[in-house]
């Protein structure tokens, strides 16, 4: 099945920004996030769509590559399922060992069928808390990779036995194959493209070199880490292949859906209820932060949708800067579950405003139905 474009599936143009990436990113991770969407089967397969496009739109080197070559140069190095994924590689090594085989070996840069090889890069996608995110924290992970085989030393063959020239490429690592007027060269397929043969496989490994480990890591979380932030560990990816270079692992961040508080960049929001009492006659109320409690000033006539702005209550960015701000949204609360004495006493108070001029008291609501009033008189031929 074929991949969508990564563009189209963050919804930006191609010309964007990494602002406007990162920011599309954060946008529709949080609309399939599986814990908002519990009921939902498809959200967790939109879900790793997005952040495998944000994966490699959000990285320079990999978007410039996937701009030049589109899927076919990123491929493996977009994450997948589970909890990671294989990445790495070289482009100018593909691009080159698929025309060498095709032509005889000719332009690309081409390895020796020994050489040592870098092993490829891994991602796990690490779910915090609001708070988490916001203090920093340490993390231990349970990451399934390779690493180099302890009984042979990553060599491969049965300690005490010994390696032989592949009898069917003779050590060069590809077979040449005459088809018609074409000579077409492929990969050995008896030693794989090693150019050796091993005469008595390690018996832990099956001849690999390396074998399957769960290593658990500890992974330091700096304070102000935002949904798409990736932290690298170096040398925590696959093994090396002969001797090469272990690669990468790369953490990255999402954040779960916080009961109280919606985050944007740096700033926190959050809604606040209040009855019509203290919107009419204003009031001092307890709002939550992060930080723990503080007092909010509601002063009189205050409408239903007012935003308070409490500086410095929201986020500080993980790259440096001036902490956010916390947006208290005033939400009016109609009341329920009234008894007979609370209905008499709203009944007066509503007959205090008819006999007294209403347009005092409810503005809004005159001026609305004196609009409404002059539209349907304008209707009239």
């Amino acid at each position: 099945m074929s991949k969508r474009d990564y563009y189209e599936v963050l919804g930006v143009d191609k010309g964007a920004d990494q602002k406007e990436i990162k920011k599309a990113y954060r946008r529709l991770a949080q609309k399939y996030h599986p814990d908002r969407n519990p009921d939902d089967d498809t959200s967790a397969e939109k879900f790793r769509e997005v952040s495998e496009a944000y994966e490699i739109l959000g990285d320079g080197e990999k978007r410039g590559a996937y701009d030049q070559f589109g899927h076919a140069g990123v491929d493996g190095q977009g994450g997948g399922g589970g909890g990671f994924g294989a990445g790495g590689g070289d482009f100018s090594d593909i691009f080159g060992d698929v025309f060498g085989d095709i032509f005889g070996g000719g332009g690309g840069r081409r390895r020796g069928p020994n050489a040592p090889a870098r092993g490829s890069d891994l991602r796990y996608n690490l779910e915090l808390d609001l708070e988490q995110a916001v203090a920093g924290t340490s993390v231990d992970i349970r990451v399934p990779r390779h690493i180099g085989c302890d009984r042979c030393d990553g060599d491969g063959a049965e300690p005490g036995s010994t390696k032989e020239t592949c009898p069917t490429c003779q050590g060069l690592g590809q077979v040449r194959m005459q088809q018609g007027f074409f000579a077409v060269q492929q990969t050995c397929p008896t030693c794989h493209g090693g150019g050796e043969h091993i005469k008595v496989p390690c018996h832990k490994c099956n001849g690999d070199g390396r074998v399957r480990e769960t290593r658990t890591l500890s992974v330091k979380i700096p304070a102000g880490v935002d949904v798409g932030d990736r932290i690298r560990l170096n040398a925590e990816g696959e093994a090396g292949i002969n001797g090469g270079p272990p690669g990468d692992l790369y953490v990255q961040v999402a954040i779960k859906p916080h009961p109280i508080f919606e985050r944007d960049g740096r700033h926190l929001q959050c809604e606040v209820p209040i009855n019509f009492v203290d919107a009419a006659l204003g009031g001092e109320l307890e709002v939550p932060t992060l930080n723990g409690r503080v007092k909010l000033k509601i002063p009189p006539e205050t409408q239903t949708g007012k935003l308070f702005r409490m500086r410095g209550k929201g986020v500080k960015p993980v790259r440096g800067g001036a902490p956010g701000d916390l947006l208290c949204k005033v939400v009016l609360e109609t009341p329920v579950n009234l008894n007979d004495e609370q209905k008499d006493l709203l009944e007066k108070l509503q007959k205090s405003f008819d006999d007294s001029n209403s347009r005092n008291h409810s503005p809004k609501k005159s001026g609305f139905f004196d609009s409404v009033k002059k539209f349907f008189e304008d209707m009239k031929p």
